[in-house]
């Protein structure tokens, strides 16, 4: 970074799929980093842990609502919280002032809010709650938080875009990131607080969820098993990178979200407003059949999977495709990682952690 004085920047999620890239990627760049998390177990939190040791934060050292100083990197920092945690959370990013926030964290998955829903609330409401209080009175600079693709829901028509309306998700989580950026939306307008949400399109690469199609699928092929193929694997997903979407958080961050000029409310613009507010695609813009994604992962093992065919599961959208030109004009870059080159650096990373 040119800056004199490093920025200061929270991650929330830090010990999460994207948060973890994220982190290692703004090291790089001289950010002074707090990272943050739960570390709960949605999924094995062995594997949070392994990507907190990655960036030199020992866990046994890490106790509640502590700052824990990495052995490798002197600009980097860990803290375990709850960012439902209203007061805690606002009192401590009072106190770190905090230059930039990218607020990763949240509970994730479509299926699993079927049955669990007070979760997203919990994580994605009043935690996303806390993260604005936080950033209104501590001045911060940029909150960028991570919406999500679900939010088109029932939405048929393709390429999905920004503009696109959003009032049929499929399950509560699509409506709690919906709610996000109405949340942010107000803090936006009423604070002048600068907001930029970002709906994700289904991302992938090494260190990524163990819940995801990805990781069911490498499993399940070494072990010799059979996966299980949805919708009778007519599947179309806009599959992103994580270098791609890193790179996009990266140059986001420095350019906070400004009022749109000639906005008018008739009819209003729906990603950008008359307050510092942006919303922004970020995927492929390649959507490719679910049987191309596993004939790429067949390929990259070197060999074949068994398939054990099924039915749409309750929540799933059977096509997703982004718009992404106006992240691509805002940041001057578009994700560009092919499937072949995407899923080749993932089976490289698998086969070397399962060795």
């Amino acid at each position: 970074m040119k800056d004199k004085k490093a920025k200061k920047i929270l991650i929330t999620g830090a010990a999460g799929f994207i948060g973890f890239h994220l982190v290692s990627r703004l090291m790089r760049d001289g950010y002074l980093i707090v990272g943050l998390d739960i570390i709960n177990d949605y999924y094995d939190i062995n594997l949070k842990y392994s990507r907190l040791k990655h960036h030199g934060i020992n866990k046994n050292e890490i106790q509640k609502q502590k700052i824990i100083q990495s052995t490798k990197h002197s600009n980097y920092s860990f803290l375990r919280a709850d960012i439902a945690d209203h007061d805690f959370i606002v009192d401590f990013m009072g106190k770190q002032k905090f230059d930039y926030v990218v607020n990763l964290a949240a509970q994730a998955g479509v299926r699993y809010s079927i049955d669990n829903p007070r979760a997203y609330t919990h994580s994605n409401i009043d935690g996303f709650l806390s993260i604005l209080e936080g950033a209104r009175y501590s001045n911060v600079k940029h909150l960028v938080y991570a919406s999500t693709s679900s939010v088109y829901g029932l939405n048929t028509g393709m390429p999905l875009s920004e503009n696109d309306p959003t009032e049929h998700p499929m399950a509560i989580y699509a409506a709690t990131k919906k709610a996000n950026e109405m949340m942010a939306h107000s803090y936006s307008h009423l604070f002048n607080l600068p907001t930029t949400g970002l709906r994700f399109f289904t991302v992938y690469g090494p260190w990524g969820r163990p819940d995801m199609a990805l990781f069911l699928f490498a499993e399940a092929m070494l072990k010799g098993e059979s996966i299980n193929v949805y919708n009778h694997g007519n599947m179309i997903r806009d599959f992103t990178y994580i270098d791609d979407i890193v790179e996009s958080i990266s140059r986001l961050i420095k350019k906070p979200a400004k009022p749109a000029k000639d906005w008018t409310g008739n009819p209003p613009h729906i990603p950008t407003s008359s307050a510092p507010y942006r919303i922004f695609n970020i995927g492929n813009s390649s959507p490719v059949k679910l049987m191309e994604y596993i004939e790429a992962l067949e390929k990259a093992f070197g060999r074949k999977a068994k398939k054990n065919f099924m039915n749409i599961q309750p929540g799933d959208v059977p096509y997703t495709h982004a718009d992404v030109k106006a992240l691509e004009d805002y940041i001057d870059f578009k994700p560009k990682t092919s499937i072949e080159q995407g899923i080749q650096k993932f089976v490289d990373w698998y086969k070397n952690v399962n060795e």
